[in-house]
C-alpha cells in the first residue's frame, strides 16, 4: 500500500512560536483511576447556557443518569459520573468566566451501577436525527478546550455547505498528552467517530491533522485507516510542531489555504474542525449509548509520578495529584490545562470538568510587569493577526467597547503575546478581563 495516498505532504504555519514541548507523559499509557468517593459536577461545562439541577438532596442516582439540563438548543446536559446519593447542592466559581455556577455533589456508593443502555445499533440503521439526538443527550462538547456543544456544531444551517472536515490531533499545548494517548489507545473509536461525522455532513474532503512530534500516532492511525477500509476517504496531514498549530482557524488556513474572516468561524469557509477526543466520544455516544462521564487527563509537572489518567468527571483535582504520588516539595502552583492557556487554581478541591485535559503542577515565580516598549513582538506572533497591545491599553482604561471594535472576540487566548512580551505584561489576562466585561454587558 502506498502510504502517500493516506499521509499527505507536511505543512507549517506562518505565525506562532516555538516552545519546549515537555511531553513527559507521551509514553505513559492511560491508567484508569479508582472510583472517587465523591464527585462535584458543575452545571456549567460548556459554552452556552448553564444547566439547572434536576435532582435534589437525598436522591439516589446511577452513573450515566442525567442530573442537569436546560431547555434550549445551545446546551449540554450533565450526567452523574458515579452511582450513589445526591449529598448536596453547592456553588462553584467557574474558572474560565470567574462567575459562580451551580454544582451537584454525589457521594459514591462504590458499586458503579449504570443506567440501562439501549441495545446497540449499527450506524447504517440510524438516521441523522437519531445520531444528533444521541450526541446531544449524551452531553458531548468540543474537547479541544472550547467546550462548544457538539450537536450544535454538527448541525450547520441549511444554507451552509460543509465540504471539508478536519480532525484535530495536534495537541500543541506543552505538557499535555491526553489526545496523543487517545489516538494511540482508542484510535479505532476515533476513526469510527470521524466516520459518524462523515455520515452527518457528507464532506468532500476529510483530513486528520497531527503534529510531527507524534509520529507514532501518525503511523498508528495510518495502519487503522487501511485496516478499517477508509483508504481514499481519510487523509492524514502531518504538521510542523509550532504553537498554537491546533487552533481551528489556523488549521483551516494551513490545510485548506482558506482564511476565516475576522469575526467568522471555519463553517463560513466550508470547514468544520473536531477534536480527536470528541470523535472518540461521538463513537461511544452513538454506537455504545454512553453518556459523557469520564475523560483522559494528563497529570504532569512537579508530581512524583506523572500519568495519563482515565478520570470520572467531578473528581476533585487534589485526588488526581495524590494518586500520582503528590507534589514535589518545590511546587507552589497548580494549573488546570497547560502553561499557555491553562488557569491557575486557588482551590484544589475544584473538580475535573468536560474541558479539563491536564493538571499541571509547577513552581510559579513572581514576575514584575513593566510598561509596554512598543516593540511589536505581540503583533508578530499573534496567529490571528490582531493587535494585543491595544487590548491592554483599552482594558486598563475600562474602554471595553474599543476592544470589541478591534475584534477581541477573535482572540482564542493562546498566550503567544504574553510569552513573547519583553516587558512581562500579562496580555492574555487583560484580554480575559476585557472579554468577561464585554460578556457581562451583553447579558444585561
Amino acid at each position: 500500500m502506498d502510504i502517500s495516498k493516506i499521509i499527505l505532504k507536511k505543512k507549517k504555519a506562518s505565525t506562532g512560536i516555538r516552545i519546549d514541548h515537555n511531553k513527559f507523559t507521551a509514553g505513559s499509557p492511560v491508567e484508569a483511576m479508582p472510583l472517587p468517593g465523591k464527585v462535584i459536577l458543575s452545571m456549567q461545562q460548556n459554552i452556552g447556557a448553564a444547566c439547572s439541577p434536576i435532582v435534589k438532596k437525598g436522591d439516589k442516582v446511577l452513573a450515566g443518569q442525567k442530573i442537569g439540563d436546560f431547555d434550549g438548543f445551545v446546551k449540554s446536559p450533565v450526567h452523574a459520573s458515579v452511582s450513589g446519593e445526591i449529598s448536596g447542592l453547592t456553588r462553584l466559581v467557574n474558572p474560565p468566566t470567574g462567575q459562580p455556577v451551580d454544582a451537584v455533589i454525589i457521594t459514591s456508593d462504590g458499586e458503579d451501577n449504570h443506567v440501562d443502555a439501549e441495545p446497540l445499533k449499527d450506524l447504517d440503521s440510524l438516521s441523522n436525527e437519531e445520531i444528533l439526538g444521541k450526541i446531544g443527550e449524551c452531553g458531548l462538547v468540543g474537547l479541544g478546550g472550547a467546550t462548544f456543544p457538539t450537536r450544535v456544531k454538527l448541525s450547520p444551517s441549511a444554507d451552509v455547505k460543509i465540504d471539508t472536515v478536519i480532525l484535530n490531533g495536534c495537541e500543541c499545548e506543552p505538557y499535555v498528552t491526553s489526545d496523543h494517548r487517545v489516538m494511540l489507545e482508542y484510535g479505532a473509536k476515533v476513526l469510527s467517530g470521524l466516520n459518524i461525522i462523515r455520515k452527518l455532513l457528507t464532506p468532500d474532503n476529510i483530513y486528520i491533522a497531527v503534529e510531527d512530534n507524534k509520529q507514532d500516532a501518525i503511523e498508528h492511525l495510518e495502519g487503522l485507516i487501511q485496516m478499517m477500509g477508509f483508504n481514499g476517504i481519510f487523509n492524514i496531514v502531518p504538521l510542523k510542531s509550532t504553537y498554537p498549530m491546533g487552533g481551528e482557524k489556523i488549521l483551516t488556513e494551513v490545510i485548506l489555504g482558506r482564511q476565516v474572516p475576522i469575526g467568522g468561524l471555519p463553517t463560513g469557509v466550508g470547514a468544520i474542525v473536531q477534536n480527536v477526543s470528541t470523535a472518540k466520544a461521538i463513537h461511544e455516544a452513538v454506537l455504545e449509548n454512553k453518556p459523557y462521564i469520564e475523560k483522559v487527563v494528563t497529570v504532569t509537572g512537579l508530581v512524583r509520578n506523572p500519568k495519563n489518567l482515565l478520570v470520572r468527571l467531578g473528581t476533585p483535582i487534589i485526588d488526581l495529584i495524590d494518586y500520582c504520588g503528590g507534589m514535589e516539595d518545590t511546587a507552589n502552583e497548580v494549573i488546570m490545562g497547560g502553561p499557555m492557556m491553562g488557569i491557575s487554581q486557588f482551590d484544589l478541591n475544584f473538580p475535573v470538568t468536560k474541558g479539563t485535559n491536564c493538571i499541571l503542577v509547577k513552581k510559579g515565580r513572581y514576575i514584575q510587569e513593566h510598561d509596554c516598549i512598543r516593540c511589536g513582538s505581540c503583533l508578530d506572533v499573534c496567529p490571528m493577526h490582531l493587535m494585543p497591545t491595544n487590548y491592554v491599553k483599552y482594558a486598563r482604561a475600562g474602554m471595553y467597547d474599543e476592544c470589541s471594535k478591534e475584534y477581541i472576540e477573535d482572540c482564542f487566548e493562546c498566550g503567544c503575546c504574553s510569552y513573547s512580551c519583553p516587558a512581562n505584561i500579562p496580555i492574555t489576562q487583560y484580554i480575559k478581563v476585557a472579554k468577561s466585561e464585554i460578556n457581562k454587558r451583553k447579558a444585561r
